[in-house]
């Protein structure tokens, strides 16, 4: 099948060939796709400055199977300039994005998930509430989401209780209030709202339990090169 042209941001790069390239692209209204690229002759150049992360692209593609072959790109808007902690930020969703999102699925919402997140890292909000907001609400898409409304008795969570949380069943009320998370964070974290320092803490430490299984033992090199440079 052939494509029309659609927007899409470059996830990942690697070589294929001498003059081909193989790229994880996230595009509209489709997913994350496989694609080869091939760049070479006076245009090489040119074309591998514009192969980069958070530009987007217009992209026609065409293929039958699981790998598809970028026919023409070219620029399509502004490309963000991100520096400092907000580009390991746009590495990491890059990253992540790439190593949890199936391959060839059709989940359409996380382009603009993805496009949404990737544009507040350079609005001057919290990064790591960016972080934390993309982090749940992808896990929502794929499956993955947890329930903050009721425990696992199917009970509203409620704002004095203090809960532990518990794959496959869901929050339970427990007695030591010492640790586990309080009714309050947990409806802060529902409603995306980071603005405390304790709920942010809680939902970086809830968000990499739920992450583990699907990004399995391999670290993710975007938290090496952020741990590196502080």
């Amino acid at each position: 099948m052939d494509s029309d042209f659609y927007t899409a941001y470059l996830l990942h790069r690697r070589p294929y060939s001498d003059s081909q390239v193989m790229l994880d692209m996230l595009v509209e209204g489709v997913g994350q796709l496989r694609m080869i690229a091939r760049i070479s002759g006076r245009q090489a150049t040119k074309h591998k400055a514009q192969l980069q992360p958070f530009q987007p692209l217009l992209v026609h593609y065409s293929g039958k199977y699981d790998l598809k072959y970028i026919n023409k790109f070219e620029l399509h808007g502004t490309p963000l300039f991100l520096k400092g902690d907000e580009l390991y930020c746009g590495f990491y969703l890059n990253e992540l994005t790439n190593r949890i999102v199936p391959i060839n699925e059709p989940i359409e919402q996380v382009f603009h998930l993805y496009k949404t997140h990737l544009e507040n890292l350079n609005s001057g909000a919290n990064l790591q509430a960016v972080l934390r907001s993309y982090e749940f609400q992808l896990l929502e898409l794929l499956g993955y989401g947890v329930d903050f409304s009721f425990d696992a008795s199917g009970e509203p969570i409620d704002e004095t209780q203090t809960y532990s949380y518990f794959p496959e069943f869901g929050f339970l009320v427990q007695e030591d209030t010492r640790s586990g998370f309080s009714g309050l964070q947990l409806n802060a974290i529902a409603n995306h709202d980071f603005s405390q320092t304790d709920v942010l803490y809680m939902a970086k430490q809830l968000s990499r339990y739920l992450l583990k299984p699907l990004l399995g033992n391999k670290p993710l090199k975007s938290r090496e090169l952020f741990s590196a440079s502080q």
